[in-house]
């Protein structure tokens, strides 16, 4: 008798395959995620990205794990209720080996309201306990 394997989830951030097909959560923003103190991001993109998967996933502790000591707030809430849509990557930019910047787009809705944020976020580059990571720092909201 077989058996048919549902298929993996689609990681919430969009990014496809080179055939463009949806890249599944463990692939994608789950392995830095789910394995963050052993497989950080290697990139600001890729840290922004896996921060919005943690949104639609309401995952507070690996978003407040990703946001700079500096910057960090003490603790999250999460809109009950919201529907994340989706995120579009519209500029990732290396500024230089310790600073990168990602503008984006990430819809949601709310209480029936469609919701647009568009944010140019800031990250920073930096070794904690010998290990470097990105870090989300913040980000200017148009």
């Amino acid at each position: 008798m077989s058996r048919t394997v549902p298929p993996c989830p689609a990681c919430p951030c969009g990014c496809t395959s080179a055939k463009g097909q949806p890249l599944a959560y463990a692939a994608c923003c789950g392995r830095f995620i789910d394995h963050y103190a052993e497989a950080p991001a290697p990139d600001a993109e890729h840290l922004m990205r896996s921060r919005y998967s943690a949104f639609v996933r309401e995952d507070a502790a690996y978003l407040l794990a990703t946001w700079h000591p500096d910057t960090r707030p003490a603790s999250l809430d999460f809109d009950p209720g919201v529907q994340w849509l989706g995120l579009q990557v519209k500029a990732f930019a290396t500024v230089d080996d310790h600073h990168a910047t990602v503008e984006f787009v990430a819809r949601y809705r709310q209480q029936g309201r469609a919701v647009r944020l568009h944010e140019r976020s800031r990250f920073v580059r930096e070794a904690v306990d010998g290990l470097p990571r990105w870090w989300y720092v913040d980000g200017d909201v148009s």
